[in-house]
């Protein structure tokens, strides 16, 4: 069972989390603007999500047909530019940010509305929906047909790998945004362009526009980054040249 299915479970679940992706930018996103406590919720969403993906892909529906995927690409990227939208407009009043505020954590958004906009931002994404019908799934498959008790070393194996890398970079992120408040509005403001580029990316990939979506992601860093930084600036009553 080791070889099997237990070691694939953890390799599958490590590549997962060294992908960039939409949930890890919003875990790192919440993590800086609430706190660890908001940041643990979202890692531990996929646990309550996967159950009927993993339902419905792997023993009900088989193989998702494009049109589908389609569509959860686009409902997922629209959700993703709502919630990159709502960091921006906080980041653009000025707010002080220090992800070890736990009492500014508690006013700013509660642990039911993190949780759920993790929960359905997983349900529209479609990595799981692809992972479960075409790695994952084939594997837990063969675990039940040997027994429960190997399907259940793979999943423990996999999610026990998975949710601990996030608990990391909600530990992480949390102790960089305790560092200094300049460094987590900046921070912050990174995980916004990753929302941004993740929500345009999903809608762009069911539109057949992938190669166009990269050149101008190029672009629109280079120009958002000297943008910003120049509106900052002029926030703070600097200089400018």
């Amino acid at each position: 069972m080791l070889n099997e299915f237990i070691l694939p479970g953890m390799g599958l679940a490590l590549t997962a989390i060294s992908i960039p992706g939409p949930l890890q930018a919003y875990l790192i996103n919440v993590t800086l603007r609430y706190g660890w406590r908001r940041g643990v919720l979202v890692a531990v969403s996929p646990l309550l999500t996967d159950i009927p993906i993993i339902a419905l892909v792997v023993f009900v529906l088989g193989q998702l047909p494009d049109t589908a995927l389609d569509v959860i690409r686009i409902v997922g990227g629209l959700l993703l530019l709502w919630i990159a939208w709502a960091a921006f407009q906080q980041w653009r009043s000025g707010a002080n940010f220090s992800a070890g505020e736990d009492e500014r954590a508690a006013s700013g958004s509660q642990p039911g509305r993190v949780l759920a906009t993790a929960m359905l931002l997983n349900a529209l994404s479609p990595g799981p929906w692809l992972f479960w019908a075409t790695v994952n799934g084939p594997l837990l498959i063969a675990a039940l047909e040997i027994d429960l008790l190997h399907a259940a070393g793979f999943l423990l194996a996999f999610y026990g790998t998975f949710v601990g890398g996030l608990f990391l970079l909600v530990s992480i992120f949390n102790r960089l945004g305790q560092m200094n408040a300049v460094i987590t509005r900046w921070l912050l403001l990174a995980t916004v362009g990753l929302l941004i580029f993740f929500g345009t990316a999903l809608i762009a990939e069911a539109l057949n526009l992938t190669t166009l979506h990269r050149q101008l992601a190029m672009v629109a860093a280079v120009g958002g980054v000297i943008a910003l930084a120049y509106y900052d600036l002029r926030r703070r009553g600097a200089p400018t040249p």
